[in-house]
């Protein structure tokens, strides 16, 4: 129960409340917290609170925030339960895999953005984001106007070798 009254400043009052959650083990590492929405809607507090109280939960160094996909118990690389992971994410290891296996030969063509959001059913922006990551990974190269390619294993991430 917040004490909307008292000394303590209700962020920290809600902080503390996740903290001890993740504390017992309530919240794991790699499990995401509330977002500041759902914590103006439990709490019933303005989205300047609910932004400090991540703020001062990551101060704490109990979370870390992924733009665009949320605030996560543990600190910054700390690994997400395989149900959490983004889907560009999932898609990137798919095609890595495929690259990896030998079903996606190097220096072939992967499959087309079209292809790929027709299989996957999803937006061409996901696509891209995971082109993109694999091209950070070293699993593909890009020829402009030509297309994707697959990687030659010595450009995998090391850890595929």
């Amino acid at each position: 129960m917040l004490d909307r009254e008292g000394h303590i400043p209700l962020y920290r009052q809600i902080a503390d409340i996740i903290g001890d959650r993740i504390t017992r083990g309530e919240l794991s590492p790699g499990e995401p917290i509330p977002s500041e929405t759902e914590l103006k809607r439990e709490y019933g507090v303005a989205q300047m609170t609910a932004r400090r109280v991540h703020r001062e939960l990551r101060e704490r160094g109990l979370i870390h925030t992924v733009p665009g996909e949320g605030s996560f118990v543990g600190p910054a690389g700390t690994p997400r339960a395989e149900y959490l992971a983004p889907l560009y994410r999932k898609i990137a290891d798919q095609v890595a895999g495929g690259i990896q296996d030998g079903r996606i030969p190097a220096n072939r063509p992967i499959p087309s953005e079209r292809n790929l959001m027709l299989e996957h059913g999803v937006a061409k922006a996901t696509i891209r984001q995971a082109i993109s990551l694999l091209r950070t990974e070293g699993w593909v190269f890009t020829v402009p106007y030509r297309g994707t390619f697959a990687a030659p294993p010595e450009s995998w991430p090391a850890r595929a070798r």
